[in-house]
This record gives C-alpha cells, sequence and structure tokens, in this order.
C-alpha cells in the first residue's frame, strides 16, 4: 500500500481515512501514549534525535533513543574479517550485536514506560531495517508499530554494472529472513519516504523530468492513486553535478539514478509490501544538515506533524 502525500505547506487535496493529521499536542495528552523507541541511522548518534524526541513528548509520547555514538559505528569494521564480507553474503549478528544489545536496552526501558502495554519503534534509516532484524531475533509481542523513516528497506539489484552492495549483503539477509512488512490492527508497519532531490545519471539524463506516481494496493484499507507534483518545495529537476552525485548514490541502492529519493535514500527503497508506505515532498534524510525549515527532514516538527497520529492511534 503506497501513499504519496502533497508538500508540507499545501493542504491535502483529499483527506486520507488513515492519515489524517487533525492530531495535537493538547489532544494527545489527555490520555496515556504508547511508549516509543528511537533507533538511529547509520553514523548518527543519540544526541541527533534530541529534538525529535522533544516533539514527540509534545504529544503525549514518551520517548527513549537508543544509546549510540558516532564511534560505536566503527565496530562495524569487524566484518571485514569474515569472508562473508567479500562474497557479499554478510549477516547482521555477530558484527551488528552491539546495536542489538543497545536496541533491547532502549526496549527494556520503554516496556517500563507502557507498563504492560505495546511499544512503536520509529527506526530512521539503517535504524529501520536493523528494527526488523531486532524483532526477528527478539520477538515483536510488545510492540504495535513499526515506523521507518528514509529506511532502506530492499535490497540493490544483483548483476548490474557500477552497482556495489553497500551492506555487503545484509539487505538479502533481511528480505529473505525477516517478517514480510504487515498493516493488521495487531502490528502496523508504516514506511515513510521522501522526496528531496531527483538523481541524474552521468552521462543521459533523458529520464529526469519524469514525474511520479505512487499507488495504492486495491485489496488494502485505502485504495486509491496520489500524484506528487514537482512543486517549489523539492529541489528543481536539472542535470546538475549534485543531482548527478547524489543519483551515483541512488543507484547504488536501487539501481538507477534518476529517481526520487530524500537526497541518500531513493523513495522506492524505503517502501515495503504490505507496509502503509507514505511519501513526503521536500523532505531530507537527516538531521545532520537539516535546519528544519528550508530543508527539514524526518523529525522536523513539520513533518512530525503529518506523520504523528501513527503513534496516538
Amino acid at each position: 500500500m503506497a501513499l504519496a502525500l502533497p508538500p508540507l505547506n499545501c493542504k491535502p487535496h483529499r483527506q486520507w481515512k488513515c492519515c489524517s493529521s487533525s492530531s495535537s499536542s493538547s489532544s494527545s495528552t489527555t490520555s496515556p501514549r504508547r511508549p516509543a523507541v528511537i533507533l538511529p541511522g547509520l553514523g548518527n548518534n543519540t544526541g541527533d534525535y534530541k529534538k525529535l524526541e522533544l516533539t514527540l513528548q509534545e504529544y503525549g509520547v514518551p520517548t527513549v533513543v537508543a544509546k549510540v555514538s558516532r564511534i560505536d559505528w566503527l565496530r562495524n569494521a569487524a566484518g571485514l574479517v569474515d569472508p562473508n564480507y567479500w562474497k557479499g553474503t554478510l549477516q547482521p549478528r555477530p558484527v551488528l550485536d552491539w546495536y542489538l544489545k543497545r536496541v533491547d536496552d532502549a526496549v527494556q526501558e520503554a516496556k517500563e514506560l507502557a507498563q504492560g502495554g505495546k511499544l512503536s519503534v520509529i527506526g530512521h534509516s539503517a535504524g529501520g531495517w536493523l528494527a526488523r532484524v531486532y524483532m526477528e531475533e527478539f520477538g515483536l509481542s510488545h510492540i504495535s508499530l513499526l515506523l521507518t523513516l528514509g529506511t532502506p528497506h530492499l535490497p540493490p539489484p544483483k548483476g548490474l554494472p557500477g552497482v556495489i552492495d553497500q551492506t555487503r549483503g545484509l539487505l538479502y539477509y533481511v528480505e529473505q529472513h525477516c517478517r514480510k512488512a504487515v498493516y493488521t490492527p495487531e502490528l502496523k508497519y508504516v514506511c515513510i519516504a521522501g522526496r528531496y532531490l531527483q538523481g541524474a545519471r552521468f552521462l543521459n539524463d533523458s529520464k529526469v523530468a519524469v514525474d511520479s506516481m505512487a499507488t495504492i494496493d486495491d485489496d488494502q484499507p485505502v485504495s486509491d492513486v496520489a500524484l506528487v507534483k514537482n512543486t517549489p518545495d523539492s529541489t528543481p529537476v536539472s542535470p546538475t553535478f549534485r543531482a548527478r552525485f547524489v543519483g551515483q548514490g541512488y543507484k547504488q541502492v536501487c539501481g538507477e539514478a534518476d529517481v526520487w529519493g530524500d537526497g541518500v535514500v531513493p523513495e522506492v527503497s524505503a517502501h515495503l509490501e504490505g507496509a502503509l508506505n507514505i511519501s513526503f515532498d521536500g523532505v531530507y534524510h537527516s538531521p545532520v544538515g537539516s535546519d528544519d525549515v528550508s530543508r527539514p527532514w524526518y523529525g522536523s516538527p513539520a513533518v512530525v506533524e503529518q506523520w504523528v497520529q501513527h503513534l496516538l492511534n
């Protein structure tokens, strides 16, 4: 199920049943909310999400951020001594055991806040697919929502010239061994993508000016097609060096350069079949480099307002 939303400074052309943004901080604090656990993305640290944590608390959502430092990510270098790294068949464990332990520590803290209730998990970037690994390894009975922000869920296509799997097989493992996405009353997957910049090919930019269409499967609760227009909120489409440079990054993730994305992760890679998939126009990938106004990221207050209802329901 895929849903594309209009720019943040425009009113929706239609009221979506499962994506209403009418909740406010004043109304959301009248009853206890599910605690949320935020999982940092690759290269990010706990402090990067402090403002997002405070924003969610304004909506009455108790929030715990997994404790991760930038230096911690150097632990992943342990994978270099694993032959599977060079074969492209690397598995999350034991290389990422340190991260999974930090996730579990945060989950245990949130469970105390929940007092027997359910939790929401918010995974930013790599934190989204690492959340899926955690749920597979540690169980998911205490989790009722997985919300991912700019997560590269899908492995790159194999056999394409010039495309190298940056995860060295980790995303193939996730695709093969982790549970498929669902959107049910018991457990909801909500996958949010950003459309900040359209990439371009280095040698052939013939497809750059194509609009994107996002569809919703007919067998899901909401069925429709939403067209996302190229607006001033998204960086103008042009074969600039920046577009070509970003396009090469997109190509390593999804196999194509001339696609829309959040500046790091292509839109198509941030969605999962079976989940509620949402795209926001003009939204950047990371809190690092975001100013919340000219370059808002997924956790900027105006963007959070568009998806926080999934934590409040």
